[in-house]
């Protein structure tokens, strides 16, 4: 039962505004050490040097996807640990079990509510204070 403030999180988006949002979302349910980047090869680069607890990506971008990268994470001995939350506003059946099937910790829907986000990261964590 790790408190929020000690979770280092990732969000990784192409778009600056939802990064932005997700940041303030993570900061009000106590979320402190947020890093963020705008593809999954910009997140692969960051998770070289930077330990990370938990990565939210969104799952469609340029460059590479959510799936590509959820699916390095897990691959890689260093970062297969991470806990790992897609987001997405397509939620189709082939997305969902594509992403269970690569080890995806969970989902959060756009749009979405701070207390939702709350929901999601506590089935992962457990309680967060």
């Amino acid at each position: 039962m790790p408190a929020a403030s000690q979770i280092k999180a990732l969000i990784v988006d192409d778009q600056s505004s939802i990064r932005q949002v997700l940041a303030h979302s993570l900061a009000q349910v106590g979320f402190t050490n947020i890093a963020q980047r705008k593809d999954g090869k910009e997140a692969i680069e960051y998770l070289e040097s930077n330990p990370t607890h938990l990565i939210i990506s969104d799952f469609n971008m340029p460059v590479m996807d959510g799936l590509a990268l959820l699916k390095a994470v897990r691959a890689n001995p260093k970062t297969h640990k991470i806990a790992f939350i897609i987001l997405t506003s397509e939620a189709s059946k082939d997305l969902v079990q594509e992403a269970v099937k690569a080890g995806v910790n969970n989902f959060l829907a756009k749009p979405y509510t701070v207390a939702k986000l709350k929901e999601v990261l506590e089935k992962v964590f457990g309680p967060i204070t």
